[in-house]
C-alpha cells in the first residue's frame, strides 16, 4: 500500500476509539484528514468535535460535523491525532503542520491521546524530524542561541505562521533521549510558547499502518 493508503486504514480504524453520541478530540495533518473523513461515515454521528486548527475546522464544518470551541467543554473521551515521530514509549514529536500549541490544548482535555500513524513514524529515539517549537517572534535569536547550546541548529521556518500568529523554529541535531526531561526544560524558556514534544501528553494508543495492516500499540 502506498503511504496514503496506510493512512486512510489507519484513520478509519481509530472509530473503533470514538464513542457515537460523544464529542472527540480532532488534530491536525494529513492522517487526520482521513479520520475525519471516516468520522463522517458514523452511523450514530458523534455530538461535535473540538478541533486543533482552522484547517481541520474547515474540514470538519464540510463534512457536516459541529465544531465546539474548547472552552465549551471540560473534559474528552479522546483525542485522535497523528504525529511526526512516535517513541517506544508513546512519547512523540507533533507540529509539522504548525499545529502544536492547539494540538496540546485539546490533548490537555482528553481522557485517552490516540495516535494514528504509518510505520515510518515509528523509531528509537525522537530527534531525527525536526523538533518544532512555537516562539514569540522578539525572542527568536535567544531561542535560536539556546539550542546551539544543546547541539540544535534551529532554523525559522520560512513564510510559516501557527494559527496564533507566531513563527516556529525547526531544530535540528537533537537526539531527545530523555522527552519529558527536555520538553519541561524548553517550556520554561521565555519566549517559548510550546516545544513540539509530546511527552506529558504522550499517546496511550498508537494505530500504526503497515504494509501487513493496522497494528495497534499500547503504551
Amino acid at each position: 500500500m502506498t503511504q496514503d493508503e496506510l493512512k486512510a486504514l489507519v484513520g478509519r480504524a481509530a472509530l473503533e476509539h470514538v464513542i457515537p453520541g460523544a464529542i472527540v478530540g480532532v488534530g491536525t495533518g494529513s492522517t487526520v484528514n482521513h479520520f475525519i473523513d471516516a468520522l463522517a461515515t458514523m452511523k450514530v454521528p458523534v455530538a461535535g468535535a473540538v478541533s486543533s486548527s482552522r484547517a481541520s475546522t474547515e474540514r470538519l464544518v464540510a463534512r457536516g460535523i459541529r465544531v465546539l470551541e474548547a472552552g465549551e467543554v471540560e473534559r474528552l473521551p479522546v483525542y485522535v491525532d497523528g504525529a511526526d515521530e512516535i517513541d517506544p514509549r508513546g512519547h512523540m514529536i507533533k507540529g509539522g503542520g504548525a499545529a502544536l500549541t492547539r494540538e496540546k490544548i485539546v490533548a490537555d482535555l482528553a481522557e485517552r491521546f490516540v495516535c494514528i500513524a504509518d510505520a515510518s513514524k515509528r523509531v528509537e529515539v525522537l530527534g531525527r524530524f525536526p523538533l518544532p517549537v512555537e516562539v514569540i517572534a522578539m525572542a527568536l535569536p535567544q531561542v535560536t542561541r539556546r539550542f546551539a547550546r544543546l547541539g540544535g541548529e534551529a532554523v525559522q521556518r520560512a513564510g510559516v505562521l501557527t494559527d496564533n500568529g507566531h513563527p516556529l523554529l525547526d531544530v535540528r541535531g537533537l537526539a531527545i533521549t530523555d522527552p519529558l526531561a527536555l520538553e519541561t526544560e524548553i517550556n520554561q524558556w521565555p519566549g517559548v510558547v510550546t516545544v513540539g514534544i509530546f511527552a506529558r501528553h504522550r499517546a496511550q494508543i498508537c494505530l500504526l499502518g503497515t504494509a501487513e495492516g493496522v497494528l495497534t500499540l499500547r503504551y
